[in-house]
């Protein structure tokens, strides 16, 4: 068994989900080496998140911020943590109920996800700046 890790820094994106599968698979060119295989994908920071879901219709992307914004709504008063601005602890708790990480199978060098799935970055800030992915993926050559 072979493993390999790689750092991946994402641009800044606007707060909402957004489908990064296409560029961890481009940017972690190890990945096509393994034939089958685990790719665990982890965010390094406490205000964003990862999960698995469609990646085919958009509009399920704007309704999970709109779903996630009214559970988790921005200035409430028994909110301690608010001095790095309104949206900030609400995104640790976003960040905290979605995961920091997501494991895929890996087939024939690429990720094994269903027909519909993809990862998504979600960023819970209003402008959270670029985030940082550690990929790490092990597996038979």
């Amino acid at each position: 068994m072979s493993m390999f890790q790689h750092t991946l820094h994402l641009p800044a994106y606007p707060r909402g989900f957004h489908l990064v599968t296409t560029i961890i698979e481009r940017e972690f060119a190890s990945l096509r080496r393994i034939k089958i295989g685990l790719l665990h994908v982890f965010i390094q920071h406490t205000s964003a998140s990862l999960t698995i879901n469609e990646n085919a219709d958009p509009t399920v992307r704007g309704d999970f911020e709109r779903f996630f914004s009214k559970v988790v709504p921005e200035n409430q008063p028994y909110y301690q943590h608010n001095y790095e601005g309104s949206d900030d602890m609400p995104a640790h708790l976003k960040a905290a109920m979605l995961g920091h990480s997501v494991t895929i199978p890996i087939t024939n060098g690429r990720l094994n996800l269903g027909t519909w799935q993809g990862i998504y970055l979600g960023e819970h800030r209003n402008e959270g700046g670029r985030r940082t992915l550690v990929l790490t993926a092990w597996g038979e050559l």
